[in-house]
């Protein structure tokens, strides 16, 4: 926990002496589309949104433990249920790749993430398309060490089982100065699953963001497996719900959130999500992005 902290301490440092620069640098953007989202994230989910060309977004986004864990735990924050550490980089102003690091929340633990994101059509101000329709392709492995317990998923039979996918097609709109809204088809594929649990998830998810005042916003996203084994009535699982608040201060954004996910990756959080908004299983968490030209 104090290490987060003191990471969490440096970067607000770093961030606010480069703050004024990368805001002079955002006043020359182009204004002919709109800034749908004001990151590449929303809380869950990510958005329609892409690097500039030639810009480095280096990350770290944490998930505490249950709030209702109470007093004991300090509801829940000297517990984490998930951690990122990562980059994504603006090869062109429509293409990003990406690279991170997470514990991990479901069966399968020490996560390597790879991310790809390119946006096929952007929202004009006058004529062009009404929409920004942006794709998402996620390959994520586990670095767990191999078990000698066959029954354990980590077993890993072949190399192959290591390995989890996701694809996502994010259609969003900007309503006015202060609302947009996403819509979210996706889907997950796990080279390997519990016994009677599924390899390929199909999803439906939106997410929007309100503009409170010139640098705060609010965000929500919402994500559906369209699955009977993952109902909200069956074997325990839930739909991954987060609200938040996020600050622009010009070089950086800083998130502050409160999810029932635990995971954090696509191919983590979505088929795994097993905390219930109702019964005070959900946490909080932060997200620091700090944007640097190369």
């Amino acid at each position: 926990m104090k290490q987060f902290i003191t990471i969490f301490l440096l970067f607000l440092f770093v961030f606010q002496i480069q703050a004024q620069t990368d805001k002079e640098d955002r006043s020359k953007a182009d204004n002919k589309v709109f800034e749908t989202f004001k990151d590449t994230r929303v809380i869950n989910t990510h958005s329609v949104e892409t690097l500039k060309k030639r810009k480095l977004d280096i990350r770290i986004g944490h998930r505490f433990g249950d709030i209702n864990d109470g007093w004991e735990t300090l509801y829940g924050l000297e517990n984490s249920t998930d951690v990122l550490i990562g980059g994504d980089y603006g090869v062109t102003d429509k293409l990003t790749v990406g690279l991170g690091r997470t514990k991990g929340s479901g069966p399968l633990k020490a996560l390597m993430s790879g991310t790809v994101k390119y946006k096929i059509f952007e929202q004009a101000k006058q004529g062009g398309s009404p929409f920004t329709v942006t794709a998402l392709a996620v390959a994520t492995a586990s670095t767990m060490k191999k078990s000698d317990n066959p029954a354990l998923l980590n077993y890993f039979e072949k190399s192959s089982h290591r390995w989890s996918f996701a694809f996502q097609v994010m259609i969003a709109k900007k309503f006015g100065e202060r609302f947009s809204l996403q819509f979210i088809p996706g889907y997950v594929h796990r080279n390997i699953v519990l016994f009677e649990d599924e390899n390929d998830i199909l999803t439906a998810g939106f997410a929007a963001r309100i503009q409170l005042t010139k640098v705060m916003g609010l965000i929500l996203d919402y994500t559906i497996p369209l699955s009977a084994y993952r109902s909200e009535s069956e074997n325990g699982y839930h739909h991954p719900l987060g609200i938040g608040l996020e600050f622009d201060t010009g070089g950086h954004v800083f998130q502050l959130n409160f999810t029932n996910a635990t995971g954090i990756m696509e191919t983590d959080y979505i088929p795994n999500t097993q905390s219930s908004w109702g019964d005070g299983e959900f946490r909080m968490g932060f997200t620091i992005s700090r944007l640097f030209n190369l």
